[in-house]
């Protein structure tokens, strides 16, 4: 990585983020750091192969789903989802070409690694949830199993609640009917 000048007291903001070059691949900005991600596991390349292919067959009109873009939050923080549902105007815009912006989520979803298990329990789901995504799901490998845990933001608080955990299938109804066989993760997806 080519060296930098250490980032301010205050912490990088989006712009500056934006406008840096030559970045490693699913850098995000948590809290004006830079946070770099660890090279994934199959498991977690096939989970979100599985997650994004079966998400944008069953999205109805109106809704895409899309994978490791970045996602303007707040003026310092900018995460990289590993799977994402946005509004079909958003996925189409030409501009801006590099990211998303809070408002055109749906869906932001986080597939678990070792290097990203407290950011992906905790710190995104809150700063998610305090941009207004309305809907969060983090996948975890439990015992060799893929297990969905399901988040609604509770509008009278602003943070996420479960509503539900998932092991084997994933069937839900909200942001939009989807049923996915999470014991796929493994296999061709057709």
């Amino acid at each position: 990585m080519p060296e930098r000048p250490p980032p301010p007291p205050s912490g990088l903001t989006t712009d500056a983020f934006l406008r840096m070059r030559d970045l490693p691949r699913h850098a995000e900005l948590i809290d004006g750091n830079l946070v770099f991600a660890a090279p994934p596991e199959k498991w977690h390349s096939r989970t979100i192969n599985l997650l994004l292919a079966e998400l944008d067959r069953q999205a109805p009109d109106g809704l895409r789903a899309d994978r490791e873009m970045a996602v303007r939050l707040a003026r310092r923080q900018m995460p990289e989802p590993d799977v994402l549902v946005v509004t079909a105007e958003a996925y189409d815009r030409e501009d801006p070409s590099t990211h998303y912006f809070a408002d055109d989520l749906v869906l932001a979803v986080e597939v678990v690694s070792p290097d990203s298990e407290d950011r992906d329990r905790d710190t995104k789901p809150r700063k998610y949830a305090a941009a207004g995504i309305p809907h969060y799901w983090r996948v975890e490998k439990v015992n060799g199993q893929t297990v969905v845990y399901v988040y609604e933001r509770d509008p009278a608080t602003g943070g996420y609640g479960v509503a539900g955990i998932h092991r084997d299938r994933l069937k839900v109804a909200a942001p939009f009917d989807v049923d996915i066989d999470l014991t796929s993760a493994g296999r061709r997806v057709r």
